[in-house]
């Protein structure tokens, strides 16, 4: 099992630093996240100080964007990276396309999702060998490609695509086409088990592929710290997070596999009524522990690897990562989650 962190930056000058304070304790990737800050940028940076790490977008958001666009900057930071980038797509929810991004949300995201990552493909076919450009989809229609535009082969050409969900469509979709999957932080043992598993095969034997062809990378909410003071802060941040997460319909499956409707429900009547500070006492302690890892900074990465041992191929931790974390810990971590 691979040990990555997410990083979020409040400067791009702060990259090279976290990027090679986080090689050095021990991680195995660099992940960016599209919230605040554009996601490819910072690897842009962290590449050109590192030499081991897998960097990687968990995730950019594919529908505010064309392939052409992705094929372009994925191409880059491949051969500036000597093949250590992994492009994560995501597909948003509708608003946030439409009211955030200012685009269309299609009729089948998932069908779009798959056509959009067949056509980056073909769009990195074409520079590679040299062949015409010919991508005729349902949304996307890619057939101008003259020498002035195209950047060349390069060295790494197989740029592995994770895209990440849910639910079980764009699970299927990730065993049938794709190199990875980003398991969404608001997950249980159980429902990796009983959902994300079997979907993943199920798409993988429909396109002849093996399980083992997609890798499952997942972020694990935590509180972790040295004694329950130091817990129990965390505990209270980690649970108003997932009472957030569980209050969206399109999460509903999650709750629905415990037999937590009602409170799923509740979850939703409170924050459509913007009632958010009420919304963590109704997950129970009992709740929060199939959602949470708990333990000290010397264990912590021992109950990881024990959870997720054979559910996931990589994890992260829902944490903040600065230059000024305890680099002893985290290197203990690492090294628990590889033993």
């Amino acid at each position: 099992m691979k040990l990555d962190i997410a990083i979020s930056p409040f400067s791009l000058s702060e990259v090279p630093a976290l990027a090679r304070r986080i090689e050095a304790l021990g991680a195995d990737g660099l992940f960016t996240t599209e919230t605040q800050h554009d996601p490819f940028l910072p690897l842009a940076l962290a590449a050109g100080h590192t030499t081991r790490l897998e960097l990687g977008t968990a995730v950019a958001i594919a529908f505010a964007r064309s392939p052409m666009t992705v094929a372009h900057t994925a191409w880059d930071l491949a051969a500036h990276s000597g093949g250590r980038f992994l492009l994560g797509l995501g597909t948003q929810v509708k608003p946030h396309i439409e009211r955030r991004f200012g685009m269309a949300w299609p009729e089948s995201p998932v069908g779009q999702l798959r056509e959009f990552i067949a056509a980056v493909r073909a769009v990195w076919q074409s520079w590679q060998t040299g062949e015409r450009l010919n991508f005729r989809g349902e949304r996307y229609k890619l057939t101008l490609m003259t020498p002035f535009f195209n950047p060349g082969p390069i060295e790494h050409p197989r740029i592995p695509i994770y895209i990440a969900g849910v639910n079980a469509p764009l699970i299927k979709l990730a065993g049938e086409t794709a190199d990875g999957f980003h398991v969404h932080p608001y997950h249980t043992r159980r429902y990796l088990a009983e959902v994300v598993a079997p979907n993943i095969e199920a798409g993988a034997t429909k396109a002849g592929r093996a399980r083992a062809d997609v890798t499952l990378a997942g972020t694990a909410f935590v509180a972790v710290g040295d004694g329950e003071a130091a817990r129990a802060p965390m505990r209270e941040v980690m649970r108003s997070q997932i009472a957030f997460y569980a209050s969206t319909p399109t999460y509903r499956p999650v709750m629905a596999l415990h037999g937590w409707e009602a409170q799923a429900g509740q979850l939703s009547a409170l924050a459509a009524k913007g009632q958010w500070g009420e919304m963590p006492a109704v997950l129970t302690d009992d709740m929060l522990a199939e959602f949470l890892v708990e333990g000290s900074w010397a264990d912590i990465g021992g109950k990881l690897r024990a959870r997720y041992d054979g559910l996931l191929d990589r994890v992260a931790l829902y944490l903040p990562f600065s230059l000024h974390e305890d680099g002893a810990r985290w290197a203990a971590v690492a090294g628990a989650i590889k033993a």
